[in-house]
C-alpha cells in the first residue's frame, strides 16, 4: 500500500523551499487560475517573495532529524506496518509525496520494480479535495498510465467520519486533558480552501464540518464549548470561513481567555500546525489578551492512529489473500 502526503522542502532554505513551492503552486489542482495569467506572478512575485519568508518560519520548526512532515509520515507507516503484520500479516507499506521526495512517479517505479500487482493508495487527508485527493488521483494515474501491466487498484478517497478516526482524534484530546485539564475553549481548525472551489462541487468543506460535529460529540461538548475554524488562506480570492486568526481574536475579544487547538484535517504535525498554529497563533492569542493557549499535536505516529488507518486498509482489502 502507498500512503501519500503533500510533501516538504528538503531542508529549512531558500533554495530548498522555493523549489518545493514551485511544484506545490503549480499544480493546476492547488491554484486554478489560467497558466498564462498565474505563471508570470508564481515566478514574478510569489516564489521571490515567499520563498525567503517561508524558509524562515521552517527554521523555527526544523529537527535534528529533519522536517517534522517527513519524520511523523515515515513513523505513521512504520506503524501501521506493524499493526497490520499482526492483524493480516507482512503488507509493504511504503508512503510518497506530491511535491517532493520521494515523489509519487519514482516510489511507483520501485513498487513495478518488486512485481507489484495489487496496490492500495490512502492519500493522508481525512477530508477529501480536489485540491489534495484529487492531486493524488492524478499523480497515480498518470504514473500508472505508463505501466504495460498495471496493478489492481484501491483508492481510499476520505475517512473523515470513519469511526475508528474520529475515536483517535478523540483519544488525543482526552490524553491532552487528563495532563493539562479542560478548562479550555476547543478550536479545530482546518486546513481552508477558497470558495469558488466549494461553487465548483468540492465537499471538503462539509467533510470538515462533519468531522467537527462527530468529534465534539464523542467528547460530550456542548456548543459554546468548541468552534470550527480554516486556517492558512492564501491570495486575494475568498476562502472558506471562519478563519482561524480571526476566530481566536474574536474569542480574546469575548472574554475566552483559555483555548486548545486541535488541526483535525493534518494527518502529521508540519509547517501550517507547528509555526502557523503553535507559534504565530498562540502568539497572536495571547497578545489580544488570551492568558492560556494550547496546541493539540497531530495525531503523527500515535497507535490509536496507525490501528484507525489498519482498519481502514482491512475492510478495504479483506478480498486480498
Amino acid at each position: 500500500m502507498l500512503l501519500v502526503n503533500t510533501g516538504t522542502p528538503a531542508a529549512p532554505s531558500s533554495e530548498a523551499v522555493r523549489a518545493f513551492l514551485r511544484r506545490f503552486l503549480s499544480d493546476r489542482r492547488v491554484v486554478e487560475l489560467p497558466r498564462a495569467l498565474w505563471l508570470p506572478l508564481l515566478y514574478g512575485v510569489v516564489l521571490p517573495l515567499r520563498a525567503p519568508r517561508s524558509a524562515h518560519k521552517y527554521r523555527q520548526i526544523w529537527q535534528n532529524e529533519g522536517s517534522p512532515l517527513a519524520i511523523n509520515t515515515a513513523r505513521l507507516a512504520e506503524g501501521l506496518a506493524r499493526t497490520l503484520a499482526e492483524d493480516r500479516g507482512a503488507m509493504d507499506v511504503r508512503w510518497a509525496y506530491l511535491y517532493s521526495r520521494p515523489f509519487v512517479q519514482e516510489t511507483l517505479e520501485q513498487l513495478r520494480a518488486a512485481g507489484v500487482r495489487r496496490l492500495l493508495v490512502l492519500p493522508l487527508f481525512p477530508q477529501a479535495s480536489g485540491t489534495t485527493t484529487g492531486a493524488v488521483f492524478d499523480q497515480i494515474g498518470g504514473a500508472l498510465r505508463r505501466w504495460r501491466h498495471p496493478p489492481e487498484l484501491r483508492y481510499l478517497a476520505e475517512y473523515h467520519d470513519s469511526p475508528d478516526y474520529i475515536a483517535a482524534l478523540t483519544a488525543s484530546v482526552r490524553d491532552h486533558w487528563r495532563l493539562h485539564g479542560r478548562e479550555t475553549h476547543l478550536l479545530m481548525s482546518f486546513h481552508g480552501i477558497p470558495v469558488a472551489c466549494v461553487a465548483r462541487g468540492d465537499r471538503y468543506g462539509e467533510a470538515c464540518k462533519e468531522t467537527a460535529a462527530a468529534l465534539a460529540n464523542a467528547l460530550g461538548l456542548e456548543p459554546h464549548q468548541w468552534t470550527l475554524s480554516f486556517q492558512s488562506r492564501f491570495g486575494a480570492a475568498r476562502w472558506l470561513a471562519p478563519a482561524t486568526d480571526r476566530t481566536l481574536l474574536e474569542l480574546a475579544r469575548r472574554g475566552q481567555t483559555a483555548v486548545s487547538v486541535l488541526c483535525p484535517g493534518f494527518a502529521a504535525d508540519c509547517l501550517e500546525t507547528l509555526e502557523e498554529i503553535a507559534i504565530t497563533a498562540r502568539d497572536a492569542f495571547l497578545a489580544a489578551g488570551g492568558t492560556r493557549f494550547d496546541y493539540i499535536p497531530a495525531l503523527n505516529a500515535r497507535i490509536e492512529h496507525a490501528r484507525a488507518l489498519a482498519q481502514l486498509v482491512l475492510r478495504a482489502t479483506g478480498d486480498w489473500t
